[in-house]
């Protein structure tokens, strides 16, 4: 029978998401989650929020919550748009800047959602591989520009890879592409503080620049959805103002966003622990014979040593038949490694362990 839908929606495939087990049981290192839970404030702000609040519509802008992040990133408020998540960050960037038929750009390999997004608005995607180091290649605006790409999506840290992508090669990448670029900084709290690395000190400089963060994995609120984008007010107002859903951000969430950033020394401890525990499975698996390139992000892109008598695949399988998920990618480039997200110690420990067992 033939379907209601747009004839770009019939074609395309949809985004695959990390398995999530409700268990309780299973050690879940597949989707890059903050090991450790959100702040004891956000518990109180959420014990503390009354029902009777819920009978009236949130603040439909958010602005609290707008000028804790602008005095977060040293902005104004009207440099931030607060999302329902990154995800729609994304999708109201190609919503507003990207035309059906106009073409997207993006790194590859990359985040498997940029392409998704990109067919519901019926785009082209322009996919430019990166180098054999996950780097960007040299010529890599000039590419976009010559196929009038109107939007990119660059993710930093980069996924899979984790690989670090420096504020100089940011800039000259934003000054030389001609279109909007988006900087997706999901994992940019994960980011060793001794780079010194703050990309939201380009937004004064570039108006064609986005820059995305996410709550879901610095202040462990994956489970409420809140994100948002920063950057110049001409970039920033389209979407605010015209694309945006109304009452986008409900009042629990802008809440509980709110005591989040407020305590923000809570989160940093956190994401301390994630980086010195980085360090110490990258070093033990790379004992075991795997090839680990230096992380940035809370996760490790391993791939399986020539010699190993399992494939990456068979490796996720058998650690998922013991109760530990990782992240397989079958696609080209991946399909020989896994991507591992950093758990408690304690998984750490459990996750170091069946690995050796399976690669000795």
């Amino acid at each position: 029978m033939p379907g209601y839908e747009r004839e770009n929606i019939a074609r395309m495939s949809g985004y695959t998401w990390g398995e999530q087990p409700r268990d309780g049981e299973t050690l879940k290192l597949n989707t890059n989650e903050n090991p450790y839970p959100a702040s004891p404030e956000v518990q109180a702000a959420l014990a503390s929020f009354s029902v009777a609040e819920l009978r009236r519509y949130p603040d439909p802008l958010a602005n609290n919550l707008r000028d804790l992040l602008a005095r977060k990133h040293g902005l104004t408020r009207d440099s931030f748009v607060v999302t329902n998540g990154g995800d729609e960050a994304l999708r109201l960037a190609l919503t507003t800047f990207v035309d059906p038929g106009d073409a997207f750009g993006m790194a590859e390999p990359s985040y498997s959602l940029y392409p998704v997004l990109a067919a519901v608005q019926d785009a082209r995607v322009i996919k430019i591989p990166l180098r054999d180091d996950w780097s960007l290649p040299r010529d890599f605006a000039a590419q976009l520009n010559a196929s009038d790409v109107r939007l990119a999506c660059l993710v930093n840290p980069h996924a899979p890879s984790g690989i670090l992508l420096a504020e100089d090669q940011i800039a000259e990448l934003v000054s030389e592409f001609k279109g909007v670029l988006l900087l997706d900084e999901a994992y940019a709290d994960f980011i060793d503080p001794s780079f010194r690395y703050d990309a939201h000190r380009l937004v004064r400089a570039f108006d064609n620049l986005l820059i995305l963060r996410t709550f879901s994995k610095g202040y462990s609120l994956a489970g409420l959805r809140l994100g948002y984008l920063a950057g110049q007010e001409s970039v920033i107002d389209p979407i605010v103002s015209k694309t945006r859903d109304s009452y986008n951000i409900d009042g629990i969430s802008q809440a509980l966003g709110a005591a989040a950033i407020e305590d923000v020394s809570y989160a940093e401890d956190t994401w301390s622990a994630v980086r010195n525990d980085r360090r110490m499975v990258r070093d033990e698996l790379t004992d075991l014979g795997f090839d680990v390139p230096s992380s940035q992000a809370n996760f490790l892109l391993a791939s399986v040593p020539m010699d190993c008598r399992h494939s990456a695949a068979s490796i996720y399988e058998e650690l998922k038949r013991q109760g530990i998920l990782v992240r397989y990618f079958a696609q080209d480039r991946l399909d020989d490694k896994l991507r591992i997200t950093i758990g408690t110690p304690e998984e750490n420990r459990d996750l170091v362990d069946a690995l050796s067992v399976l690669v000795r």
